[in-house]
């Protein structure tokens, strides 16, 4: 398989390097060309790498249909990955398109708020641009897979997964997200894309009921608190903008009645986000001039606050993606966390990569290879539900500097107060 990885920011860095790492053969990826509007970076990503003739670098303004066409062409490529801020998604995943490339990114086209009821009413959702295209992309034979990282992504194969294996009747899934890393030196830190962290923590969330279908709801909304295994302990989680909630009910049945999507962002965080949205320094829609440059005031903060890509050396503690499936299995009540989690101390020693980006490019890698092999195969746009869920969860542990998919079966759900919360929250207590 040849690629056109766009983006070499601190996802795209970690695909490559985990690339390199577990298929130092090539036996299934013998191309990966490093495309960049910062030709540096990727200059600096290739000098990790030390193979150029197996990862080339090339700039690129991902903006431009016609220069990613270009690039597809000189190189023969055979998959498209989109490493860049949903922001670019349209005009990489078009291109994909006109060039009869496969694609694949990890955040999908962005939303838009309905335009006079946005907590009551969706409009138009996270990757409605993208599926709206399906029957171009099955007419090409191509293959669009979407929303295939960690979450989403690793958390729709373990929806999947749950749905082949462990239950037989499904009342309700949730994602759920957290973690306890702490950056040294930051009291409020990003672990991820500052744009698009901001993006889908002050939309206003989506949440999917079979009575109802899509409805929005204010950010922020529905506060619990959510047992993480591995040590981490009990995370406050709210309801978070996220993909999920728009793929899984696409696909995953068997009497589904509710899906949602939480994560844990920790008060002086959301403190954070509030102070940015009353200050507007979370519009994308305007421009202020910063240096004689014109930008919106988000791109300004993403400027600005320290780049989590290299706030690695600097963080403890390990983060968490988990899908949390309740339902029944040979006539009685289930619950089951099935879950993955990664150490920032334990990946910055095997690849030089933080937590949150090789969390999410690992599983990438996993989808890349199978497409490679022809495992998963097909046309049209999909996420990552469409498929086999086992040779993914087999892979899990062969990228062992990760660790594979673990389960958790819950006993019980109880409903608690905590001091100075006033909604009830959830809390699961884990089995012995």
């Amino acid at each position: 398989m040849k690629i056109l990885l766009i983006g070499t920011g601190g996802v795209g860095e970690a695909i490559a390097k985990i690339t390199k790492k577990y298929d130092p053969n090539a036996e299934w990826m013998t191309k990966m060309v490093l495309a960049n509007l910062n030709i540096e970076k990727a200059n600096e990503l290739a000098s990790k790498l030390n193979d150029a003739e197996r990862y080339p670098v090339e700039y690129l303004d991902a903006t431009n249909k016609e220069a990613i066409k270009s690039l597809a062409k000189k190189y023969d490529i055979d998959v498209i990955m989109n490493c860049c801020d949903p922001t670019l998604n349209e005009s990489i995943f078009d291109a994909a398109l006109e060039c009869d490339c496969n694609y694949v990114d990890m955040a999908m086209t962005l939303s838009i708020q309905h335009p006079t009821d946005p907590y009551n009413q969706s409009y138009i959702k996270l990757g409605d641009y993208q599926f709206a295209k399906g029957e171009e992309w099955k007419n090409k034979g191509k293959l669009a897979l979407v929303g295939s990282g960690a979450d989403p992504g690793m958390s729709d194969v373990f929806a999947r997964y749950a749905e082949k294996h462990l239950f037989d009747e499904i009342e309700e899934i949730g994602v759920r997200d957290g973690g306890n890393l702490e950056t040294e030196g930051h009291s409020v830190s990003f672990g991820f894309s500052i744009w698009t962290t901001i993006e889908e923590c002050l939309n206003p969330p989506l949440i999917w009921e079979r009575e109802k279908g899509w409805y929005a709801v204010e950010p922020f909304f529905e506060p619990e608190i959510f047992h993480f295994p591995e040590g981490i302990g009990d995370v406050e989680i709210v309801n978070v903008e996220h993909e999920e909630v728009s793929l899984i009910p696409r696909y995953i049945d068997k009497g589904l009645k509710k899906v949602t999507f939480k994560y844990g962002l920790g008060r002086d965080f959301i403190q954070a986000l509030k102070y940015l949205q009353a200050l507007n320094l979370d519009r994308k829609d305007i421009e202020i001039e910063v240096g004689g440059e014109k930008i919106s005031p988000r791109s300004f903060v993403a400027k600005a606050a320290p780049n989590p890509a290299t706030l690695g050396e600097k963080m403890t503690g390990k983060t968490c993606v988990g899908t949390w499936i309740k339902g029944k299995k040979d006539g009685l009540e289930r619950q089951v966390y099935l879950y993955q989690a990664t150490d920032n101390q334990e990946v910055m020693k095997r690849i030089g990569s933080q937590a949150v980006v090789t969390q999410t490019a690992y599983p990438t890698v996993i989808m890349l290879e199978l497409l490679a092999k022809g495992i998963w195969s097909g046309a049209g746009v999909e996420s990552p539900e469409a498929f086999d869920p086992d040779p993914f969860v087999e892979r899990m542990e062969a990228y062992d500097f990760i660790g594979g998919l673990m389960e958790m079966e819950s006993e019980y759900l109880q409903t608690i107060e905590r001091d100075k919360i006033k909604e009830p929250l959830l809390k699961v207590v884990t089995a012995e």
